[in-house]
């Protein structure tokens, strides 16, 4: 007879996750999985498989997560006003986690990928990020919010690559240049 798992594994991949995200992959051990989990390493790789297999289902979680939380703001009415407040979000986000854990995504392509399939994870997910921006963009020239002569294309891939600056500087947190820079960038959208 096959035993029932004795942990829910949904959980233990938020917990995965979590410690991924505030340790990074190179400093996560399998022992720091099996504490932080608190589930045996057997049914660590019973369930999720190898470490890397672990990451970047946890990974996948998170952009999968963070995508539908970018939808949700960009793909509504009001698409400058939703750009503007995603931006002053994220911003609010890096001052204030007393974790200073910044974004996963991020966090993974600074780290380098080291787990095959986290590249193409990581790319997914700015190309994704790109494309819901440039459409609020088009949206909101469309609206006449945004001037006829920005460039919906040009403005999301500098937005998309400024975000993950912030994301990076969320590390190590300063309240002024994060909102000041903030400030400085939804200017262009004027």
């Amino acid at each position: 007879m096959a035993r029932t798992k004795e942990f829910d594994p949904d959980v233990a991949l938020r917990a995965a996750l979590d410690l991924f995200w505030r340790q990074g992959y190179e400093a996560t051990s399998m022992q720091d999985l099996v504490d932080h989990l608190g589930i045996g390493r057997a049914s660590i790789y019973a369930t999720f498989g190898s470490k890397p297999e672990l990451y970047l289902r946890a990974l996948q979680r998170y952009a999968q997560e963070l995508g539908v939380w970018y939808v949700d703001r960009l793909s509504g009415p009001g698409p400058l006003a939703a750009v503007r407040e995603v931006f002053e979000t994220i911003a609010r986000q890096a001052v204030s986690d007393p974790d200073h854990k910044g974004c996963l995504v991020v966090n993974t392509a600074v780290e380098g990928p080291a787990v095959d399939g986290a590249a193409a994870l990581v790319d997914r997910g700015f190309n994704n990020l790109q494309a819901l921006l440039a459409g609020a963009l088009v949206r909101a020239r469309d609206d006449g919010d945004l001037a006829a002569d920005k460039d919906p294309q040009a403005l999301a891939r500098f937005l998309v690559t400024f975000m993950q600056g912030i994301r990076v500087m969320a590390r190590q947190p300063d309240e002024r240049r994060i909102t000041d820079a903030v400030a400085q960038a939804l200017s262009l959208l004027d």
